[in-house]
């Protein structure tokens, strides 16, 4: 099972997703403050499991409605995924992966550890 780990930053506090093997799967904003960055983890709870997946990758892509993963490609062309909640806001974001299948895999583990994934806080900023 995966953990939310609440860690302070040089500017305010934010959140990892970890899958049980230790790997980050979705990384949230920073926020100004720990209720904020708790209502962040509560928004992905809640929406991961029923979110959508939009692939704007594609040609001509279907346009889905919040909350809802959106599939994109960055500037170094590899292959991310955000989370925006029912509202549009950007909850949480992945790492950049090299293969389509590695993006849709981190999709499937953020819907399948959103809801059950334990909270911590970590002892240090890192």
């Amino acid at each position: 099972m995966g953990k939310f780990l609440i860690k302070e930053t040089k500017t305010g506090i934010k959140f990892d997703l970890k899958a049980g093997n230790g790997e980050v799967i979705l990384t949230s904003e920073v926020y100004r403050s720990e209720r904020s960055c708790m209502k962040g983890v509560a928004s992905v709870q809640r929406n991961a499991p029923i979110a959508a997946v939009e692939d704007q990758t594609a040609e001509g892509f279907a346009k889905e409605k919040c909350p809802k993963f959106e599939i994109y490609t960055d500037k170094s062309g590899e292959i991310r995924f955000r989370l925006k909640a029912t509202n549009g806001q950007i909850i949480g974001s992945s790492e950049g992966y090299k293969s389509m299948a590695s993006c849709v895999n981190g999709i499937e583990s953020v819907k399948k550890n959103a809801a059950e994934s334990k909270i911590e806080k970590a002892e240090k900023a890192e």
